[in-house]
């Protein structure tokens, strides 16, 4: 992202090829990509820098929370009550703190974009702040000591300033009924299975560049959130299995001491143990006995920044381990690889092995995974849902089906887990980078080398639904707030959020577009500025101009002719060979440029010995606003001309990519 003068400079095109007197309207160029004026102020405040590094003057604030919860799945309720520390690390006093209550969704009244379930949301018996209970008011701007709940989010207007480098202690005490999976999403329960999401009030982001983040959760768009260290208690029937994102720190308060023994067998193998059978589901066998008919579990995680709890007596539990150099020192770390589901699942009998393969195959793709363990979750919900160290998978699956899915949601511990992105305002940041790492672990699973592996082409454009919109007018631009999608539109309208115009440019059109860089750039070049990224933000919170910036520091050009056409707005691109005149000395190729968006024409010709060569026509000669571009190949033995062979650059109609030596032969050349 440069000057828009830097962006519509032309470098001199050399002797490789040339314009021709193509018979086309000039092509537009696109605007280049302009930081809102926030993220310029938080460049020249130091908190983020013009190459994409997080700046000498960064911050985050952050929380500690001790939290206890009780799930009773007689009345399907939860109460919890804990602490929260909040400290400030930001420059500025803050008067009044922000919290999220995302349960109040399912209260009556409230905004709300899809279907849920109405069972009163919240009920906050509790608050205070440094002991002193806060008092809520119902209109207007709570003042000092106050709070206000609107919707999903609580306003507190602290009895005293918060100063920048001090902390403050919240007490909380809350209950909330636990929605049925018909009139809930994400989270919520179905009699058996209780999978428990966004069920504690969380401190709401404070970041660099916009403050408080302050936008109502209405069901449709997911969360920004900030990083916390949590030691959560979970108190539940004995005989049900409990787990939950962290450290189990009581396992012999809780398990059996066959239970025990299968854990620690799964730690030293590499193949899947099952830790507790369908005889075992009850107490004394799977769980220890308790004398008022309850346990406690306590789990403990740092720097992560949300919490989930999964529950049921009905759960069958498989364990393995992978081995992770999470330190990238070379040491390899066990991390525990769980699987929970219901006996007759189809496919589920793999699910820890297909864990097992993403987390490792996910290590090496980007960076090491850092956590003491990963966790599925069978039940409630039709996709797959993630949260850190847990994700929730539903639905009728196949093996490959379960694979996609449960691949997918254990690559969300990358973007938004470590990685912290806002995925409320930037699903695609989330969606679609998560969704070019399922293609690329999908190929290099189901790569046929086993008759469990059939070959299957990630790639191939028919699974990737960029391509069903692309050009119709239906689609819409990922840089869109997630709240603000249509949720109609488009070819296969089973569900309208997945397949509609929200789930092409959340998922899809990024994903391909990181598919065409790393065509264009080449893999080394492209996996460099693609962990860059990844590791310079690390457990902070990057914008999408962050990410630019980084790749453009690493691969050392200006990329507004790739980012503004297809995250901005809805260009495509359309190549064609429009010519090819063929002589003894060899073959020029004239290339045409149909489309909106400029992309590298990348033109490869196949010689009659197998041998073949490439040349390029560089997006800076279609930023003149030409439409064509001429080519020389040498050589008379030329068999096959291509533009674009592996399917990289997003070309929407490759009717006209391909000329051969026959289409030569029949037109007398």
């Amino acid at each position: 992202m440069k000057s828009l003068l830097h962006a519509l400079t032309v470098i001199a095109i050399g002797a490789l090829y040339s314009s021709s007197a193509f018979a086309q309207a000039d092509r537009p160029i696109p605007y280049p990509v302009f930081e809102p004026p926030q993220f310029a102020s938080a460049v020249a405040n130091g908190t983020r820098t013009a190459s994409g590094e997080p700046g000498p003057n960064y911050w985050q604030n952050s929380a500690d929370y001790v939290l206890n919860a009780t799930i009773n799945p007689a009345d399907t309720t939860l109460t919890g009550e804990g602490t929260v520390t909040y400290y400030n690390n930001s420059p500025d006093d803050l008067a009044f703190l922000v919290l999220k209550l995302r349960q109040n969704v399912h209260a009556e009244g409230v905004p709300r974009n899809r279907f849920v379930a109405v069972t009163g949301g919240v009920d906050l018996a509790r608050l205070t702040v440094a002991g002193q209970a806060m008092e809520e008011v119902t209109e207007g701007q709570p003042e000092a000591g106050q709070y206000r709940i609107q919707g999903t989010i609580l306003t507190l207007a602290l009895p005293g300033e918060l100063e920048s480098g001090d902390a403050v202690e919240l007490g909380i005490q809350w209950s909330y009924i636990i929605a049925p999976h018909t009139g809930s999403f994400r989270q919520g329960q179905d009699g058996e299975v209780f999978y428990i999401g966004y069920w504690y009030p969380q401190m709401a982001v404070y970041d660099d560049v916009y403050g408080w983040h302050t936008e109502q959760y209405m069901g449709l768009g997911e969360h920004y959130m900030g990083y916390g260290n949590y030691d959560v208690r979970v108190t539940a029937p004995e005989g049900w299995l409990v787990y939950a994102t962290g450290s189990l720190r009581n396992a012999e308060e809780v398990l059996t001491a066959q239970t025990l023994t299968r854990l620690a067998q799964a730690s030293a193998s590499d193949d899947v143990v099952h830790v507790v059978t369908e005889s075992d589901r009850r107490a004394g066998i799977s769980t220890l006995d308790s004398d008022n008919d309850l346990l406690t579990w306590r789990f403990v995680s740092e720097n992560v920044r949300d919490v989930a709890i999964a529950t049921s007596a009905k759960y069958l539990w498989d364990a393995t381990r992978v081995m992770v150099d999470q330190d990238g020192r070379g040491g390899l770390e066990m991390v525990q690889i769980n699987s929970f589901y219901r006996p007759g699942t189809a496919s589920w009998e793999r699910s820890a092995e297909f864990a097992a393969f993403s987390i490792e195959h996910l290590s090496e793709l980007i960076m090491p995974y850092p956590w003491p363990h990963m966790t599925a979750v069978e039940g409630i919900i039709g996709g797959g849902m993630e949260f850190p160290m847990m994700t929730l998978i539903g639905g009728t699956r196949s093996d490959q089906s379960l694979f996609g899915v449960t691949y997918h949601e254990l690559g969300h511990m990358w973007f938004p887990m470590i990685v912290g992105q806002n995925e409320k305002a930037f699903t695609w940041m989330d969606e679609g980078l998560t969704s070019f790492n399922t293609n690329e672990g999908v190929r290099d699973f189901f790569d046929g080398s086993a008759d469990n592996r059939p070959q299957v082409n990630a790639w191939d454009r028919n699974r990737q639904s960029f391509y069903f919109l692309a050009g119709t007018g239906l689609a819409v631009e990922p840089m869109r707030h997630n709240d603000l999608f249509p949720l109609g539109g488009g070819t296969r309208q089973v569900d309208p959020i997945q397949n509609g115009a929200r789930g092409v440019a959340s998922y899809s059109t990024p994903a391909v577009l990181l598919h065409a860089i790393d065509g264009i750039y080449g893999r080394q070049r492209f996996l460099e500025a693609y962990r860059a990224y990844a590791q310079r933000w690390a457990y902070k919170h990057p914008y999408p101009y962050d990410l630019f910036n980084t790749f453009e520091d690493v691969l050392g050009e200006d990329m507004d002719w790739l980012w503004r056409p297809t995250l901005f707005e809805t260009w495509t691109v359309d190549q064609g060979i429009a010519s090819v005149e063929v002589s003894a000395s060899g073959i020029q190729v004239t290339i045409a440029d149909y489309g909106l968006a400029p992309m590298p024409a990348i033109v490869v010709a196949t010689y009659s010995s197998g041998d073949t060569a490439e040349l390029r026509v560089e997006a800076s000669h279609w930023m003149t606003g030409t439409r064509s571009a001429t080519l020389s190949f040498t050589g008379d033995d030329i068999v096959r001309i291509e533009i674009d062979p592996d399917d990289f650059t997003l070309d929407v109609d490759r009717s006209n990519n391909v000329w051969t030596d026959e289409q030569a032969v029949n037109s007398g050349n």
